[in-house]
């Protein structure tokens, strides 16, 4: 993962903070209305909108903006009905790109993801052509100066914590879809402040990208696919030297 999420949290620092929260906020919007239609509108008996919720509330999202996409998900509220699709493809390199989307129109936010990938110099695939290359997992980020490795290993293992591992300033606390909730309930009782929580798809194998333009040519398709409205997240199996990174947002 370290590739991605170092891209991510330089973009983030240097990119127009406004502008990124509003989107935000839309994503999260749009992914509790979701959870709540498919799950029900009880967080704590639906596991999917009590980790949508966790994140909003993460995130600054007002608490009566997060119970009105539940009750839009639930029909108590009128509303745009949103439907999960996900979509698959290739950047320069042989980088594989997983979108996960959430639309009101199928058939045009299918044309129009299509058309982000040609214009960008990455090629648009047929479903399952790079799905098998990504797994679903919960991941946690934790400041080192939040806690020492030993205290956190006991903290997360005994939680149900699968992996723990060393991205320079931060720790990666890796778990199982479903132990999310516990493995950060468990930190936050143990006093380890979390800096983030969130389930994701981690690449089974990474594309090494060693040199500035071939960084480019990649790092432009998932821009490309991030900055579409529907997009709620695009993951990548390209791992960048961190010299590389610099080098590309200076």
């Amino acid at each position: 993962m370290s590739g991605h999420s170092k891209w991510h949290s330089i973009k983030h620092k240097k990119g127009a903070a406004d502008q990124a929260r509003g989107k935000l906020f839309a994503r999260l919007i749009r992914q509790i209305e979701v959870a709540a239609r498919e799950g029900g509108g009880d967080p704590e008996a639906n596991a999917t909108l009590r980790t949508m919720v966790q994140k909003a509330r993460d995130n600054s999202v007002p608490v009566d903006t997060i119970e009105r996409a539940i009750k839009r998900g639930t029909g108590e509220l009128d509303g745009v009905r949103y439907e999960a699709v996900t979509y698959e493809g290739y950047a320069p390199n042989g980088v594989a790109l997983y979108v996960e989307a959430l639309t009101d129109n199928r058939n045009r936010t299918g044309a129009e993801i299509k058309n982000v990938f040609n214009r960008n110099g990455g090629n648009f695939a047929e479903p399952g052509a790079v799905a098998w290359q990504f797994e679903r997992k919960g991941v946690i980020i934790v400041e080192k100066s939040a806690a020492s490795e030993d205290d956190l290993m006991l903290a997360a293992l005994e939680a149900g914590a699968e992996d723990i591992a060393d991205q320079g300033d931060t720790w990666q606390v890796t778990t199982p879809p479903s132990d999310l909730h516990a493995v950060r309930t468990a930190l936050e009782g143990a006093g380890i402040a979390i800096t983030s929580a969130e389930l994701t798809m981690l690449p089974t194998q990474t594309v090494p990208l060693g040199d500035e333009q071939a960084a480019k040519q990649v790092l432009r398709v998932v821009d490309a696919l991030e900055d579409h409205d529907d997009v709620q997240a695009v993951y990548a199996n390209f791992d960048i030297p961190d010299n590389v990174l610099q080098a590309v947002m200076a």
